[in-house]
């Protein structure tokens, strides 16, 4: 079989490149130099909300306020969280209380503030205030973003830039607010540093200016690459993989110079005359903030080039950096080494998102309706196979997300549920969904822990009445286990079959793979004892000889993870002699992360035949390399394994 412009089966899995990029990072000195800001987190109280009597307006109690640098000096906190050797501040501050804690906030990080130049007023610190009510941003109120620079004050700036450049191996650029000391003037003088100092790597992240400098690295997003090349992109407009390629290949190509484009939850294209790296998406699970993200990514590149790094290594760090991020929310971002090792070399990479969003585009085996969506050429037949069970084999547990939401809902709002306004109501219902379908395939421990964070972050249950996992995961599976129970006792009474509860044709698969002497092995997020008792009741447990294996109630083993490592250690075994088949996202991520053969199965658990648009999305995004609806088609997926089955 061969189909035209089909990727590679393969997916690189390096596990070695993080620790090398992190090796890098404490070896260089990175200067940073641009609009120095402070971001303001005031936390307000709705109880206490009253009205002024003087003025009859509401008037917002601050709870809580926290401060953090923002804009150039988040990129140098980045850089100081990074442990990189000596990170030097180069620019300007308000003589204000703003500009004192700003210096503050910067030198208890180590960064060296000796660069920063103070001005008196009219010229303010500019400050970001970012108002929160819960989990809700209110409008922002800016200071200090239009200032106007005083120009006799340019030279003294610039030389302190010169200076700084002279003890730097890497220089940023980072230019946030219309009100600045940036200019056509002030880069004119930028750029003829920029080729003094020929051995230093200047790094430019510029929201106006970025075409204007002249040989210095760019970190910039598809829509400014557009710009830069004379195309407005309206933002709202999603710009496509090749596209993007090729803004970032002809930007390079102008610069002379590498260049960095993002691609936000796309991942991050890097580029550099013939050289080009592509790093995914990564998934996350949790509610996300992007506020930080760019200056994470800045950051984490300059760190990785100045102490002696590749264009690989740089792409790499910052990508998993910048996902680190945007996990942090009601915060101006930063991440540590801590937090890279503790991600890992091989996260959750999202696949093919455009495919993934577009069915439309789908490519399939002729006259079958298995999708392809790897080209996987096959040298030796599957000797070993993880099937996943709800979903992929069974449906005895359709319905269990129609259980988990409204558990989750009456969790989060507690007395509140018949109280709370209609419109927050439907947020959390629709932060809730969106919760589930992320989380679809995980052990259920796991949900009831990213449950945990919603109830807090909400703050309608208080602190001491908030269960542990284990105590809301017995509320759910209270719930399930009756429905399953009456399923199970239907099949035991002879009035319905096993077969009324699996997916169409999977234990005629099951015993296709099993008389070829495929060792089956069952692995599931259900609890051990529930799937083994499932299993047998459905007719098909004697066939999975590599054993029957779920959650423990322990966080800490995943099922999935360490049936695929056991078996992949103990068999010596190459990705072709592997296949993992699953209808969720989980199982097919790691088996894309040890090379397996993913075959997704997109199963309508309702009919138990047909496709389900939403599982395709899922699977294709979690590594997939075929998608199929059922296991109807069987003729036509044996031989994609290796065998072509008679019986």
């Amino acid at each position: 079989m061969k189909l035209d412009n089909i990727p590679p089966c393969t997916k690189s899995h390096e596990p070695n490149w993080l620790e090398q990029a992190l090796t890098t990072l404490n070896a260089g000195r990175v200067s940073v130099f641009g609009d120095f800001c402070l971001d303001a987190y005031w936390l307000i109280n709705p109880e206490q909300a009253e009205l002024s009597l003087e003025t009859r307006l509401p008037v917002h109690h601050v709870r809580e306020q926290r401060y953090s640098p923002g804009g150039a000096g988040n990129v140098a906190a980045n850089l100081a969280a990074l442990g990189v050797k000596q990170v030097r501040a180069v620019g300007v501050t308000g003589n204000d209380l703003f500009g004192a804690e700003l210096i503050r906030q910067l030198s208890s990080r180590g960064i060296d503030t000796g660069s920063l130049l103070p001005l008196e007023n009219p010229w303010q610190t500019p400050v970001y205030v970012k108002p929160y009510v819960g989990s809700d941003e209110l409008s922002r109120i800016d200071m200090g973003g239009y200032n106007d620079f005083p120009e006799d004050k340019l030279e003294s700036v610039l030389a302190r830039l010169d200076q700084a450049a002279g003890q730097s191996d890497v220089v940023i650029l980072n230019q946030q607010l219309p009100g600045s000391f940036f200019n056509e003037k002030s880069i004119r003088q930028i750029n003829a540093l920029i080729e003094h100092h020929s051995a230093v790597t200047f790094i430019v992240d510029s929201r106006q200016y970025a075409g204007k400098f002249e040989g210095a690295v760019l970190k910039v997003n598809a829509h400014e690459a557009a710009r830069l090349l004379g195309t407005e992109r309206p933002l709202n407009e999603v710009i496509s993989r090749s596209e993007t390629i090729a803004y970032a290949r002809q930007l390079s190509a102008h610069t002379k110079k590498p260049v960095f484009l993002t691609r936000g939850e796309n991942g991050l294209i890097a580029t550099s005359g013939e050289q080009l790296i592509e790093v995914p998406g990564i998934q996350l699970l949790g509610r996300t903030d992007s506020v930080g993200a760019g200056d994470t990514v800045v950051a984490s590149i300059a760190a990785v080039l100045a102490g002696g790094g590749d264009l690989v290594q740089a792409a790499r760090l910052a990508n998993l950096a910048a996902t680190i991020t945007v996990g942090k929310v009601q915060t101006t971002g930063t991440v540590t080494v801590k937090e890279l090792r503790e991600a890992g070399p091989t996260p959750d990479y999202i696949y093919e998102p455009e495919l993934a969003g577009n069915p439309r585009a789908a490519r399939y085996l002729p006259g079958s309706e298995i999708e392809i969506i790897r080209e996987c050429l096959r040298s030796t037949p599957v000797r070993y196979a993880i099937f996943d069970h709800d979903g992929t084999i069974s449906v005895l547990r359709q319905g269990w997300e129609k259980i988990m939401e409204p558990m989750m809902i009456e969790a989060i709002l507690g007395a509140k549920i018949k109280s709370v306004r209609e419109d927050v109501y439907a947020k959390i219902v629709e932060e809730v969904r969106a919760f589930i379908d992320k989380t679809t395939g995980i052990q259920t421990l796991a949900q009831m822990k990213g449950l945990i964070s919603l109830v807090r972050e909400h703050g309608y249950i208080p602190e001491g009445e908030i269960l542990d996992e284990h105590g809301y995961k017995a509320r759910y599976n209270k719930a399930l286990l009756e429905m399953i129970k009456s399923r199970v006792a239907k099949i035991k009474r002879g009035e319905l079959d096993p077969y009324d509860y699996e997916v169409k044709g999977a234990r005629k698969f099951l015993e296709a793979l099993h008389r070829n002497g495929v060792k089956l092995f069952l692995a599931s997020g259900t609890d051990e004892a529930d799937v083994k008792a499932e299993a047998e009741v459905m007719g098909y447990a004697s066939l999975f000889e590599g054993g029957i294996h779920g959650a423990v109630g322990d966080l800490k083993v995943e099922a999935k993870r360490v049936v695929l490592e056991r078996i992949i250690q103990s068999g010596h075994l190459t990705g072709q002699e592997l296949v993992v088949v699953g209808d969720g996202p989980v199982e097919l991520r790691e088996g894309s992360k040890r090379n397996a053969f993913c075959l997704g199965v997109a199963s309508n658990e309702v009919t138990r035949y047909g496709l389900d648009l939403t599982k395709r999305t899922r699977l294709i995004r979690a590594g997939a390399d075929i998608v199929v609806p059922d296991y109807s088609q069987m003729k036509h997926i044996l031989p994609l394994l290796g065998f072509s089955d008679k019986k």
